[in-house]
């Protein structure tokens, strides 16, 4: 009697070690969890909003982008990317937010002109296929207005894929590289828009680099 009773105890204190080894690998799976979580949006990943048309028809009003944050501090910036900048100073008016978002269409150094009789523009003399951007009716021109700029040290040119209602470095001029938050890589709501963002690279990678940036 006293045998079976001592090992319906030691069974059932085993059980109850197990449960509770259970519930701390549980609790610490959780807490590793929120951690990552937090570290992730602190750090590397940051959800922004689309407020304005200047990316249509890539990004319209109302969409929500995931944005990497490694870009540019461990990830280099590339032409085509996608990416969200804060306001240099006199880009936004009061009461729009810090934030803007625009395609990267020179580098540090670069040579970009618009626009050639195709109406494309060119980048250290390579004329550059866009068809993500939206043209104004009746016209194959990419940009409204005509340019021929360096790109300065340090800096990038950006513009919005929707050029006819963008103002972008064409009227601001280049951008830091230090007022760059991250690349923007992924639509994600509407559900309904979920899409990866492309920077086009098949068309992007053939433009040759400058000597010097």
């Amino acid at each position: 009697m006293s045998d079976a009773t001592s090992g319906a105890t030691t069974e059932g204190n085993a059980k109850q070690r197990s449960g509770w080894r259970f519930l701390r690998d549980l609790a610490i799976i959780v807490v590793a969890a929120l951690i990552a979580s937090f570290l992730v949006k602190t750090f590397l990943v940051r959800s922004f909003y689309i407020p304005s048309e200047s990316m249509e028809n890539t990004l319209l009003v109302g969409d929500r982008v995931l944005v990497n944050e490694l870009v540019p501090g461990l990830v280099p910036l590339q032409r085509g990317d996608v990416v969200v900048f804060t306001d240099p100073g006199g880009w936004l008016g009061t009461g729009q937010g810090d934030d803007l978002i625009k395609r990267v269409i020179g580098l540090p150094g670069d040579r970009v002109s618009c626009c050639g009789s195709d109406g494309r523009l060119s980048v250290n003399g390579k004329a550059v296929d866009e068809p993500y951007v939206v043209r104004e009716a009746g016209s194959d021109r990419v940009s409204g207005t005509d340019f021929d700029i360096t790109v300065p040290k340090n800096h990038i040119w950006v513009m919005g894929d929707n050029r006819y209602d963008s103002a972008d470095s064409r009227a601001h001029g280049s951008v830091p590289v230090d007022d760059v938050v991250g690349r923007a890589f992924i639509t994600t709501w509407p559900v309904s828009r979920w899409t990866v963002l492309s920077r086009y690279g098949d068309e992007w990678d053939r433009v040759p680099d400058r000597a010097t940036r």
